[in-house]
């Protein structure tokens, strides 16, 4: 099934070429490294049970990860079988996964929610709302997701964590089995329709504009089957490998900031200004007199003031299939980053074809890119619309130095 029709993935395969030159991390002697002790671990989520058409959605707490005072390097993920084989998206669809840092008490018993304290990144959303340190989705086999030296995201500084605590890690893992289903891009996005569901998690009818997103597709429902199909139960296992170098003082600490196109910002006199990041929206298809047309471009933008600014070393934009492009601007309109989703064209692992297997990334190289204290950043989304999208995403993840190291001859 095609998810996206070819003429405007190939009427982008240009500027994914100019954007690729600054895909790769930049290496540079002139800025000093990070001592040569790079340590990675290979690491398995709980067993993921899925039937067909079935979805889990589960927080797995106290997981496996590298502990102490550390700088993480990498993070990258994809869903493997029983056999340890890569299991395609068009089996099981990987919606998302996020790894979440927390502080809880060292007396509570193995994987108790008891006195935890969520440990958020650096912004923009507030509450329990995007505050992961990694995650993506569908395109995690194909994105880079590592951080040049000699920056890393510092964890684990023991001056951090409070008296009688300590340090962990959680993951959510939202996957879908579409093995036999009616509709698989409706089930990949949530639709309400194909899963029955009209209330959310708390037993609230949903209301009758939410066509489909999150609240649709929860833990153990199943999307709508095609009739008399049958299929055996299966096991995963979010395979996750990390890679990380002690803490000294060579690393420069990159902090992590998500900004989400949905985001707006309440100010209200007296009151601190509060996010209001709903994280997910529906792109309307266009009008039937442009669906032949290259111009079913559905565009969405946001812009929010930067607190503290920096250096930009990594940024990464996340969409779902129809996605064109996110592009992160500085409040002159210079472009800080332009990430591209990459489409698949086969069946294997990480090649599926109509979904987005990859996004581009941006390696600035270190000093070139800055965002100023209190500047105005805007982030812009493109979704192809020459038909509707439900539960679509634009998220931008970027690592910010707030300082450069000291030139080393």
């Amino acid at each position: 099934m095609n998810f996206v029709s070819l003429d405007w993935v190939l009427s982008w395969a240009i500027l994914l070429l100019l954007v690729s030159l600054s895909s790769m991390p930049y290496l540079s002697t002139a800025f000093g490294k990070t001592k040569n002790n790079v340590k990675s671990a290979v690491f398995l989520s709980p067993k993921i049970e899925l039937g067909p058409g079935y979805v889990s959605n589960k927080i797995y707490y106290d997981v496996e990860f590298p502990r102490g005072h550390i700088a993480l390097k990498s993070f990258n993920a994809e869903l493997i079988d029983e056999a340890g084989n890569s299991v395609p998206l068009q089996e099981t669809y990987l919606h998302h996964w996020v790894v979440v840092r927390y502080h809880q008490p060292k007396n509570v018993s193995h994987k108790s929610q008891s006195g935890i304290i969520v440990v958020r990144n650096n912004g923009f959303c507030q509450g329990e709302v995007l505050g992961q340190y990694f995650g993506i989705g569908s395109e995690t086999r194909g994105t880079t997701t590592y951080i040049p030296d000699p920056f890393g995201i510092e964890v684990g500084n023991p001056t951090e964590i409070p008296y009688g605590y300590e340090e962990k890690w959680l993951i959510n893992v939202h996957a879908i089995d579409t093995r036999g289903v009616e509709d698989r891009m409706g089930c990949t996005e949530c639709k309400c329709d194909l899963y029955n569901v009209t209330k959310d998690e708390n037993g609230k009818p949903l209301s009758p504009d939410y066509r489909g997103g999150l609240e649709c597709c929860p833990d153990n429902i199943r999307c709508r089957l095609k009739k008399g199909f049958q299929g055996p139960k299966r096991s995963l296992y979010l395979k996750y490998t990390v890679m990380w170098v002690d803490w000294d003082n060579f690393v420069v600490s990159a902090k992590i900031y998500i900004f989400d196109v949905t985001d707006t910002l309440n100010k209200s006199k007296g009151m601190s200004p509060k996010h209001n990041c709903k994280v997910e929206y529906d792109v309307e298809p266009c009008s039937k007199g442009h669906m032949k047309g290259n111009d079913c471009v559905d565009v969405k933008k946001t812009s929010l003031p930067m607190q503290t600014g920096g250096y930009v070393i990594y940024g990464v934009g996340h969409q779902h299939a129809g996605a064109i492009a996110s592009t992160l601007y500085g409040q002159d309109g210079r472009v800080i980053c332009t990430s591209i989703p990459k489409y698949g064209n086969g069946t294997e692992a990480g090649n599926e074809k109509g979904y987005v297997v990859g996004m581009s990334t941006c390696y600035p190289q270190p000093g070139s890119v800055k965002i100023l204290d209190g500047e105005n950043i805007t982030l812009e989304i493109s979704y192809n619309n020459s038909e509707m999208h439900t539960g679509v995403m634009g998220i931008f993840y970027f690592l910010v130095a707030e300082h450069l190291p000291h030139q080393h001859v």
